[in-house]
């Protein structure tokens, strides 16, 4: 193996500087240090991402677009938030072709009532009125992203009443998911209440 050693690397003209070819493999050894002073591009996110929290007061359903390729975990956070009917609460997962509204496997539950199970999203509660209000999160964690499937987790607790919801499913979408959506069945129902949030990584 030939090697070069210089203190410095500059492109011969302009401000652009190539390393390698399409599929060559760069290694970097082991105990080596890169240090970037700049901008880095391509290489994921550093660490959990905060979105923006939108209020849940207005609408019959939040979106959360232009999630980056390469996500693999997000937390969906709600407070207070509240709907006016009793259309249950669901997430919808979605790709650049658009939010996929069946396929979804799982139920959701709430303590002293059945268990509903959903096809046309994840269930993040079991029963549901005008008067609930509650508070939680909602955990999608990409399963294989071979067929891009998702594993959906979520736990609640209502601040109007002692209940607690819960819910669980997996999904698998046509393409790398790039938005989620919170909504209820059939799309129905407005918000009147709270405030959502994502974080993703």
């Amino acid at each position: 193996m030939s090697e070069i050693k210089v203190d410095k690397i500059s492109p011969q003209s302009g401000t652009a500087l190539q390393i390698g070819d399409a599929s060559d493999v760069i290694t970097i050894p082991a105990s080596a240090t890169i240090t970037n002073l700049g901008t880095a591009n391509g290489f994921g996110s550093a660490g959990p991402i905060l979105g923006t929290p939108v209020a849940s007061t207005s609408g019959t359903s939040i979106d959360f677009t232009s999630i980056p390729s390469g996500t693999k975990r997000i937390t969906i956070s709600y407070s207070g938030v509240s709907t006016s009917g009793t259309s249950k609460p669901i997430v919808q997962l979605g790709d650049a072709g658009g939010v996929e509204t069946s396929g979804y496997l799982g139920a959701g539950f709430r303590n002293g009532a059945t268990v509903a199970n959903l096809t046309d999203g994840f269930g993040v509660h079991s029963d549901w009125s005008s008067s609930v209000i509650f508070h939680g999160i909602t955990i999608l964690t990409l399963l294989d992203s071979s067929t891009f499937t998702w594993s959906s987790g979520s736990v609640m607790g209502r601040s109007d009443a002692t209940h607690v919801g819960t819910g669980g499913g997996s999904k698998s979408l046509s393409a790398e998911l790039d938005r989620v959506r919170f909504t209820t069945q059939g799309g129905s129902e407005t918000f009147d209440a709270g405030k959502i949030n994502i974080l993703y990584e």
